[in-house]
């Protein structure tokens, strides 16, 4: 089966090739193809953010899609940065930026107040435009400081449930193991493989 990884973020791809690596898909990206338009993620939810990117890109590329909307939902923010996640500190916001902004905001909250979770909404459209969605979440909570140097986004800030280092410092190996993306990749695998 080939599928069409639906994403402009080159860490999201090689996380999602490695997932996938023990199965009969293959995958391209945006680095088999020309261009890829670029889909404007202006729904109010992940789910609705991966759809509409699934159901765009699906229709442009002319075969079945798989796109994903994540981010990060921290309890004391009110569910901040959550769909704003990569714009948290602004529309071209450095993953730095986003982590100093996320920082700041909690600087006054102690450690038994930052729990947080990363969510993974993922969607699949076929050619004949199926659908199919699915949901990964990783609980945790944001440390005081960065830790780590692998991963992206908001990684080095997150430390996983039942660990005591941060996403950027477990390395691909764990953290493909256990993040909300390898959990909603898990169940999409399972509809695509049945």
């Amino acid at each position: 089966m080939k599928l069409f990884l639906a994403t402009g973020n080159q860490h999201k791809i090689e996380e999602m090739k490695k997932i996938l690596a023990d199965t009969d898909i293959e995958i391209l990206s945006k680095n088999d193809i020309e261009t890829m338009p670029e889909v404007i993620e202006d729904q109010d939810t992940f789910i609705g953010n991966s759809l509409k990117k699934a159901r765009e890109i699906a229709e442009y590329i002319g075969m079945a899609t798989i796109a994903d909307d994540s981010g990060l939902v921290v309890q004391a923010l009110n569910g901040q940065p959550g769909v704003y996640s990569a714009r948290f500190a602004g529309e071209n916001a450095t993953d730095q930026e986003n982590n100093q902004k996320l920082l700041e905001l909690l600087k006054d909250i102690p450690l038994a107040e930052r729990e947080a979770y990363f969510i993974c909404a993922m969607a699949f459209v076929s050619t004949e435009g199926k659908e199919y969605t699915v949901t990964g979440k990783c609980h945790g909570h944001i440390t005081f400081k960065a830790q780590g140097e692998e991963g992206f986004g908001y990684d080095p800030l997150f430390i996983p449930k039942g660990y005591k280092k941060s996403f950027a410092q477990l390395g691909s190996e764990v953290k493909n193991k256990i993040s909300h993306r390898a959990k909603a990749l898990d169940k999409m695998k399972d509809y695509l493989i049945k």
